[in-house]
């Protein structure tokens, strides 16, 4: 049952040139579909679950649809870890759900308090065999819960909220997380960017020297693929001048930088979304949710196989390794799960 931490997975990726994929799940047809395109891949990946996930399905659904998921593919190392954790209440529910990896999230906060929250909550998992991942600086975009700044905005003042390196080394040695959402020009939702993107590569340089070791986390890193798009759009959708994070310059952070751990979500909707709407759109009678919610999954899978492969995350194949690595550090796993 190679069901883990985040850590095994992370001194592989910090300097093997890969990263983890962290997908966001909401429901079957989504986990499924992130499963099946990790197991034909034998790529390992990291289930991450939102306070609106959790808001829509109840987290006891998806607990069981992921632990279906964990037990149909049991080669597979899998992490299931909260997306933006809010509070440290959150936190201790999420380890008593038998979360493996949490994420507090107090960027939105001033620094100080950050320190502090995060401080609260990697005590707190820790004491609990949990990996913590925390943040510093301000992305743009919005999904969910999450609000940042308009594209427009972030791109004019982009320097103004990067992470800074020299506090990201104090936040880690005051906090003692595991892994670092960084600021680096990516941004949330499917709206990024209104011109060309552009990561801040030579901010990562600079926050890998001060941090050297720290596992660091891209969040807002769906690449928005213009085939959902014009499916989305020829089928009655509405969404003009979307565009996300170029996938190779997603696979240029991994293979040559820090960059552990690689946050998608919006890919997820809009394959759903597209395949769903032209069933709709080419088979008005079909009301049969297995024969609109199916194609879904199938571009899903498809999607996904092509994150985890060497144009992007390049993941594919080093499932064997991490569980070689997890078995050398002693199969460590939370206390919820050794109980």
């Amino acid at each position: 049952m190679p069901l883990m931490t985040t850590k095994p997975m992370f001194d592989l990726a910090y300097s093997g040139g890969f990263a983890i994929g962290a997908f966001n799940v909401n429901n079957m047809e989504i986990t499924q579909g992130i499963i099946e395109a990790c197991a034909a891949e034998q790529s390992p990946l990291i289930l991450q679950v939102s306070k609106g996930a959790r808001k829509y399905a109840n987290y006891r659904y998806l607990r069981h649809i992921i632990a279906a998921a964990v037990e149909e593919h049991p080669e597979l190392p899998i992490a299931i870890h909260l997306d933006h954790g809010d509070t440290v209440d959150l936190v201790q529910t999420c380890i008593n759900d038998g979360f493996t990896s949490v994420m507090i999230d107090g960027s939105h906060h001033d620094y100080e308090h950050n320190v502090e929250l995060t401080k609260k909550a990697t005590d707190l998992a820790h004491a609990h065999g949990v990996t913590v991942e925390a943040e510093l600086g301000m992305l743009g975009g919005i999904e969910e819960d999450v609000v940042g700044l308009s594209a427009e905005d972030y791109e004019k003042n982009i320097e103004k909220f990067l992470t800074d390196p020299d506090q990201a080394a104090d936040f880690w040695k005051r906090t003692g997380i595991d892994s670092l959402a960084v600021a680096i020009g990516t941004s949330h939702g499917a709206y990024k960017f209104k011109h060309e993107a552009k990561l801040a590569f030579n901010r990562i340089e600079q926050i890998m020297k001060t941090c050297p070791g720290l596992p660091l986390v891209m969040h807002g890193s769906s690449s928005v693929p213009q085939e959902f798009i014009d499916l989305v759009n020829k089928y009655g959708g509405a969404m003009p001048n979307a565009k996300g994070v170029p996938e190779e310059q997603i696979n240029y952070a991994a293979k040559h930088y820090g960059v552990c751990k690689v946050n998608i979500d919006t890919d997820l909707r809009l394959a759903l979304t597209a395949k769903i709407r032209e069933v709709f759109a080419t088979k008005p009678a079909e009301f049969d949710p297995r024969n609109y919610l199916g194609p879904g999954r199938e571009a899903i899978i498809s999607m996904v196989k092509r994150k985890v492969g060497p144009s992007c995350l390049n993941s594919a194949g080093k499932a064997e390794a991490v569980i070689k690595h997890w078995e050398k550090l002693g199969k460590p796993l939370p206390k919820y799960y050794t109980k």
